[in-house]
C-alpha cells in the first residue's frame, strides 16, 4: 500500500523486463536498474523538440530485437507535458510492445503530464515519487552538470 492508501502489487524481477530509457535525462536512471537487475537488457530513444512546431520529435531508438516479447521499463525522471513519453511508447507499439506491459518510471510528475498520457494509453502503468503542478526542469542539467 503506497502512502497515498493505493495498492500496487509492486514489480519482481522476471527473465523478459528490459530498461528502456528516453535519452540524455532517462540515461540517469540506468545505474540503478543496472545495480537492481545486472544482466537486464536496456534500450535507448532520442526525442526532441522541434524548434518551430515544439512538437516531439524521434531521432533515434535501439531495442533488444525481442523488446515485443518483454515487459518495458521505460525510464524518464520529469514527466512535464507527457509529450515526450507518449512519442516513445508510440515508438514501442510501433516494435510490437503493448501499453499494457509498459511501466513509467518516473522520478517527479505533473497531473497534467500523467493526465495526457492516461488518455492516450489507459493500460499504461505510471510510477512515480511525486505529483506536482511544477516539475523540476533542471534535473538533466545537474544531474550530467551542465547547468
Amino acid at each position: 500500500t503506497t502512502p497515498t492508501g493505493h495498492k500496487h502489487e509492486g514489480v519482481r524481477f522476471e527473465k523478459g523486463n528490459c530498461g528502456v530509457s528516453i535519452m540524455r535525462s532517462g540515461e540517469a536512471m540506468e545505474q540503478g536498474l543496472r545495480d537492481c537487475c545486472r544482466s537486464i537488457r536496456i534500450g535507448k530513444i532520442l526525442i526532441q523538440s522541434d524548434e518551430e512546431t515544439q512538437r516531439a520529435k524521434v531521432y533515434y531508438a535501439k531495442f533488444p530485437p525481442d523488446i515485443y516479447r518483454r515487459k518495458v521499463l521505460l525510464m524518464y525522471p520529469i514527466l512535464s507535458t507527457g509529450n515526450t513519453v507518449i512519442e516513445a511508447v508510440k515508438v514501442l507499439v510501433e516494435h510490437g510492445v503493448q501499453p499494457s506491459v509498459i511501466i513509467l518510471l518516473s522520478l517527479f510528475s505533473t497531473p497534467h503530464g500523467a493526465k495526457l498520457i492516461i488518455q492516450e494509453f489507459p493500460e499504461i502503468t505510471i510510477l512515480t515519487t511525486e505529483v506536482h503542478p511544477v516539475a523540476p526542469t533542471h534535473f538533466g542539467q545537474k544531474y550530467f552538470g551542465t547547468d
